[in-house]
C-alpha cells in the first residue's frame, strides 16, 4: 500500500496543532499535509514532525497573507508581483520544513490572459526554485466554478508546454470524482505527471470509502502501478478524527500477504 499522509489543517482539529502530529503517527500515518501553515513558526512545526517521525509532504502557496480571501492567484493578471513575493515566502517555509511538495494554486480567473499569466508564473517558479517539487491541482468547476484550472487535460497541457522537471500534477479524488467519475482512469491517463495524490469522500469531502468510489481498487491500482508518492487524506472528519479511520485501518491491514503498511 502507498504511504498515507494526514492533512492536519482538516484532521485531528479536536487537538492543538502541535499535538496533531503525534495523533497522526499513532493512527498509522507516515506523513502530514499543512495547507496554510504560515502563522506558526517553522521550528515549532519541525520539532513536532521530528518527534512523531513524520514527513511533511505538502503545503500550499500562496498565501501566506491569506486571511479568508481568495485562495491563490497564480493565474490572476495583475498580481504577478504578489505571486512572486508570496511564493518566495512559501519556498522558505518549505525549505525550513523540508516539505516534499509545494502546491501552486491558480486562483479565480479565466481566458487567454489568465493562461498566459499562469504559464509565466509557473515558468518563473520552476526556474526560481529548481530544487523544489511543485504541483498544480485541477479543481472541479462544479465545486469552484470561478477557478482557472478546472481539468486534468488543461493542467497536463500546461505542464507539457513548460517542460520543467520539477513541475508535476496533483490528483485529488474528490475533484476527480466530480469531474470524470472514474478516478482510477484519470490517474492512469496522467500517471507520468502525477507526483502527489489526495483522497476524500464525495460529495461532502468526508471520510473516503468504497461507497463514494472504488477506494480499495484505487489504492491497489496505485500499488500495482508502483506509485511511489504519498496519498494525502484531505477531508473533513465527521466527529472525532480517530472514529472515522476505518478506511485507513483496512488499507494498512496485512491480509493474505497482499495488504501491508
Amino acid at each position: 500500500m502507498p504511504r498515507f499522509a494526514a492533512n492536519l489543517s482538516l484532521m485531528f482539529t479536536e487537538l492543538p496543532l502541535h499535538d496533531r502530529f503525534a495523533a497522526a503517527a499513532d493512527a498509522g500515518f507516515k506523513g502530514v499535509e499543512l495547507l496554510f501553515p504560515y502563522d506558526v513558526a517553522t521550528d515549532t512545526l519541525s520539532r513536532a514532525a521530528r518527534a512523531a517521525d513524520l514527513k511533511i509532504v505538502l503545503l500550499n502557496t500562496p498565501p501566506p497573507n491569506w486571511s479568508g480571501g481568495p485562495r491563490g492567484f497564480a493565474a490572476v493578471p495583475g498580481l504577478e508581483a504578489r505571486f512572486q513575493s508570496d511564493f518566495k515566502r512559501a519556498l522558505r517555509f518549505a525549505q525550513d520544513l523540508q516539505a516534499l511538495h509545494i502546491n501552486i494554486m491558480a486562483g479565480e480567473s479565466s481566458g487567454d490572459a489568465a493562461r498566459r499569466v499562469f504559464l509565466r508564473n509557473l515558468i518563473w517558479a520552476a526556474q526560481y526554485a529548481p530544487e523544489a517539487s511543485l504541483t498544480i491541482e485541477p479543481v472541479s468547476p462544479a465545486i469552484h466554478p470561478e477557478n482557472f484550472l478546472t481539468s486534468y487535460d488543461q493542467a497536463a497541457a500546461l505542464i507539457a508546454e513548460i517542460g520543467a522537471p520539477n513541475l508535476g500534477l496533483q490528483l485529488d479524488s474528490f475533484h476527480a470524482r466530480s469531474m470524470s467519475k472514474d478516478v482510477a482512469a484519470t490517474f492512469r491517463t496522467h500517471q507520468a505527471m502525477i507526483r502527489h495524490v489526495q483522497i476524500a469522500g464525495h460529495p461532502g469531502r468526508q471520510e473516503p470509502s468504497d461507497k463514494d468510489f472504488d477506494l480499495h481498487g484505487f489504492l491497489t491500482m496505485l500499488d500495482d502501478l508502483d506509485y511511489r508518492g504519498y496519498v494525502g487524506a484531505e477531508y473533513e472528519p465527521h466527529g472525532l478524527t480517530r472514529a472515522g479511520l476505518g478506511w485507513l485501518h483496512q488499507a494498512l491491514m496485512v491480509k493474505d500477504g497482499t495488504r501491508s503498511a
